[in-house]
């Protein structure tokens, strides 16, 4: 065998398989599927928010206040009651007597009082001729005097007997929902500290309270004076736990004339109405106030952003389809998902969404718009 011809043979066959084999890897390297979105712009109004609570337009508790057994009660707890209903009855019988009584007390201050006027009336008659004593003219003055304040007492007596006989019917000062029964049928009831019989919640309205931090009251302030707004005109909206089947927005009616030096804040209220009875007295909710306004609000996804040593930023995708890390400076969270960014991209841009842990700066990719 000539081995002169054979080794040249050997090396263009290695080459050619190497050149295959280099093709081979190019042709099968393709860009990864990445999800990427535009840079937005838009016109954003900024909440802040805060924790709060509700407590009903108004409310107040049933009482006894007059001692007696509980005969009976007139209501359905938790079904609306009008100002004026009876609600409870304690029993009257000596109520009623006891004003039985004074009528007829009343009834003889009068009759002395007749007697006593007639008297004086003759007395002072015979006096100018004599005919009695001036010491008789002055008894009788004074017994005049005496029947006419009987009948003040008599009178006093008998209006503080009906009232004690009109608190055997207690009855509802307000319109709302009541709570149930503290007590039952037949129940001794004395006025006292355990003399709360039910609670009646004025809940067609109610207030939501909450705590504003000194600082971002004067960022607000600040806010409303380039708006040439007040603070009462924003509309409010609450958030619960739970997504209520009806939305709620309120009103700003009061703001605490001084801060809380002990916790820096000021104490907000702000009132809603409550029509479909879905609020309730006590009830934690948390509550957004707008604070500013940005007509070219720049915005992208939260959960796109990546911190790292820098600090934080996002995969932005040139037109070559290349990944550019980009730090960026944050503004405020928008609507729970969306990020205001102030500086380091521009509406239109392209940035990487998901996946972030698969790319890297300078890599080529195949962008998925969603």
């Amino acid at each position: 065998m000539n081995y002169r011809f054979a080794i040249p043979l050997l090396l263009a066959a290695a080459t050619l398989v190497a050149c295959n084999n280099s093709d081979s890897t190019t042709v099968g390297t393709t860009a990864p599927n990445i999800s990427v979105a535009q840079v937005t712009q838009d016109s954003i109004t900024l909440f802040a928010s805060y924790p709060g609570y509700l407590e009903a337009f108004d409310y107040v508790d049933l009482v006894a206040r007059v001692s007696g057994y509980q005969v009976a009660s007139h209501y359905t707890p938790g079904k609306h009651v009008n100002k004026g209903d009876t609600m409870f009855i304690i029993e009257p019988t000596q109520y009623q007597d006891a004003v039985a009584q004074a009528e007829a007390a009343l009834a003889t201050a009068k009759s002395e009082f007749y007697y006593a006027e007639n008297n004086y009336k003759r007395m002072k008659d015979v006096a100018n001729s004599n005919a009695i004593s001036e010491i008789d003219l002055i008894k009788s003055e004074a017994a005049y005097y005496q029947a006419e304040a009987a009948i003040k007492s008599a009178e006093a007596a008998l209006q503080s007997a009906r009232t004690q006989l009109n608190y055997c019917y207690v009855v509802a000062p307000i319109s709302g929902t009541p709570t149930s029964s503290t007590y039952s049928n037949g129940d001794y009831l004395a006025p006292g500290a355990n003399a709360r019989l039910a609670t009646i919640y004025q809940d067609n309205k109610l207030f939501a309270y909450f705590s504003v931090d000194d600082a971002q009251y004067m960022k607000l302030i600040q806010n409303l004076r380039m708006k040439n707004t007040r603070l009462s005109q924003d509309a409010v909206r609450l958030s619960f736990s739970e997504v209520m089947p009806h939305e709620y927005v309120g009103y700003i009616d009061y703001i605490a004339p001084n801060i809380d030096l002990a916790t820096g804040t000021l104490k907000v209220r702000i009132v809603v109405d409550n029509p479909h009875g879905e609020l309730k007295h006590g009830m934690y909710t948390t509550v957004h106030m707008p604070y500013t306004r940005s007509e070219k609000a720049i915005l992208v996804n939260d959960a796109s952003i990546g911190t790292d040593q820098v600090g934080k930023y996002l995969y932005i995708v040139n037109d070559s389809n290349k990944v550019e890390l980009r730090h960026i400076q944050l503004g405020e969270l928008y609507n729970d998902s969306l990020r205001v960014v102030s500086s380091g991209v521009e509406p239109g841009e392209r940035y990487v969404t998901r996946a972030l842990q698969k790319v890297h700066e300078g890599m080529i990719i195949n962008p998925i718009t969603h």
